[in-house]
């Protein structure tokens, strides 16, 4: 049965990564050394060739698509935006700390959520629908390989939710500009909305 592979990579490093703070929705550019990171990152690393990039329209992901896959089509998928902070938006976990509601979220759960945000098992969902949209354009269109370009909480969730084997969350970070391979199948993912987890990407040259 034909399969259909997805390089599923992180966005570069922002001036809020650097610092340390909670960005969800804001459209933070990537920063300098973001920039410069990546391109050294495709010094050293094998990215792999594709027919489509999929990404969420932030920009810090457009721009990395462009780094890193700067001759290929790039579609925006807009469930692969980052998860809604709210209220902790732009604050870092020191300054949260205090707070009842972060402590009461960090705690987790699927219906946890901040003030004014998103809650998991809305996350989980978003990214569901992207995945089926991203799922058919490929199949529809023979795609046989191609890259998601999302946020560091989108992938994990995403590994962690529909792959298989089943690995915790906490085991599926990954650095700026990297990510996961994932293989999916029309059986395997009508039958159970699953998809099999290859391993890391890119490769070291």
């Amino acid at each position: 049965m034909k399969g259909y592979r997805i390089s599923v990579i992180r966005h570069g490093r922002t001036a809020a990564n650097e610092k340390g703070i909670y960005i969800g929705r804001t459209d933070y550019p990537l920063s300098d050394r973001g920039s410069a990171e990546l391109c050294n990152k495709m010094d050293e690393f094998v990215y792999p060739n594709v027919a489509r990039v999929y990404s969420s329209p932030l920009l810090r992901c457009r721009e990395t698509a462009e780094i890193l896959f700067p001759d290929t089509t790039l579609q925006t998928v807009d469930n692969l935006i980052e998860m809604d902070f709210g209220d902790f938006e732009g604050k870092s976990a020191d300054e949260l700390v205090q707070k009842e509601e972060f402590r009461t979220w960090l705690k987790g759960g699927p219906d946890a959520r901040p003030p004014k945000g998103e809650s998991l098992q809305e996350v989980q969902l978003r990214i569901f629908k992207a995945l089926r949209e991203i799922i058919r354009d490929m199949m529809q269109e023979d795609l046989l390989h191609c890259a998601v370009i999302t946020h560091g909480g989108i992938i994990s969730t995403m590994l962690a939710g529909f792959g298989l084997p089943k690995i915790p969350v906490q085991q599926l970070q990954c650095d700026f500009g990297e990510g996961y391979d994932i293989h999916v199948t029309a059986d395997l993912w009508q039958r159970s909305q699953a998809f099999e987890i290859l391993g890391m990407t890119p490769y070291q040259a």
